[in-house]
């Protein structure tokens, strides 16, 4: 007999890729994200999912085509239970095609709340595997590098894929991020079908060096050492022509004192990783100028890069 009824699990926005870790890196940003309350119904497996949110209309409804209903169905299916009825309240904060981890941000939520509901048989990084099947059907590649740090918070690094091999990484507490959004929707799936799919020699050694380089910045607390490594030969250049104003913005951000700036995840969002919060707004600031020259309406969020990833938020017990 389950302890609850109804439980309501948030989980935060990410930012993926961190320039040198394409599908690889991502941290989790606090401030935003999406709810999901899943409560369990009379009947059996007619598992339904109801939208909320300022975003919600934007989101299928289906439950095989909702992220956060497809991680459930999943999970479900792994654990013998999907004879189960639930009811799925997606609460939609977070824009689509933002490039801060919104179908990572429902599937993580979903997951974990329908775990919890159910006594936690799985550990947090154990639902990692069923979120991803949410990325799947969001943008046609089950990719760890957002839902990983939605759930377990923090900067992660997905070592391999076959199998899941996933690191928690410290980093230095006073790196922060200031993230914008400029509002132009650029499809995951769009941003993925421009990259190659094939690398020189040369750009691989580079990018496998910046990766490693940035790893031990981050353990050894090292801003300068961060900021050579910032550089990405894989996805940047073919996405920068997606996003208006990319270059420009991002030439103005490190100017102003950022450690690097980058596209977050597949775009049009931008990051800068600085030293400090007071900086990490002081570039915010400048990012959302750069956007508002040029026409776009944008929104700015500050996080340090250590934030908190899903929990519980409330609960009703049976």
């Amino acid at each position: 007999m389950a302890i609850y009824k109804s439980i309501t699990a948030f989980a935060p926005a990410s930012v993926a890729n961190v320039s040198c870790g394409f599908d690889i890196m991502g941290f989790a940003v606090a401030g935003i994200g999406d709810k999901v309350t899943v409560s369990l119904q009379a009947g059996t497996d007619n598992t339904r999912v109801i939208l909320t949110g300022k975003y919600g209309h934007f989101t299928p409804v289906e439950r095989h085509k909702n992220t956060a209903g497809v991680a459930v169905i999943a999970y479900l299916q792994a654990i013998g239970r999907s004879e189960l009825n639930l009811e799925i309240i997606l609460e939609k904060n977070m824009p689509l095609g933002s490039g801060m981890g919104s179908s990572a941000s429902s599937s993580a939520a979903a997951v974990y709340a329908v775990n919890y509901l159910l006594g936690s048989p799985l550990s947090t990084s154990e639902l990692i595997p069923f979120a991803m099947e949410g990325e799947r059907i969001a943008c046609g590649s089950a990719h760890a590098d957002n839902v990983a740090p939605a759930l377990l918070g923090g900067f992660t690094l997905i070592r391999s894929y076959s199998p899941l091999d996933i690191i928690s990484i410290k980093c230095p507490d006073d790196l922060y991020a200031a993230i914008v959004h400029p509002h132009v929707e650029l499809n995951t799936s769009d941003s993925r079908r421009v990259l190659k799919n094939e690398v020189s020699v040369t750009n691989a050694i580079i990018q496998s060096a910046n990766t490693a380089g940035f790893m031990v910045a981050l353990l050894q607390s090292d801003y300068n050492l961060m900021k050579r490594s910032m550089s990405d030969l894989l996805a940047e250049p073919q996405r920068i022509h997606l996003i208006p104003g990319f270059e420009s913005i991002r030439k103005a951000a490190m100017e102003t004192g950022a450690v690097g700036c980058g596209i977050s995840g597949s775009g049009p969002s931008i990051f800068a990783l600085c030293k400090g919060e007071a900086m990490a707004m002081q570039v915010a600031d400048v990012i959302c100028e750069g956007f508002t020259k040029i026409g776009l309406f944008n929104e700015a969020y500050v996080s340090q890069v250590n934030a908190p990833g899903t929990c519980i938020v409330d609960f009703i017990e049976n």
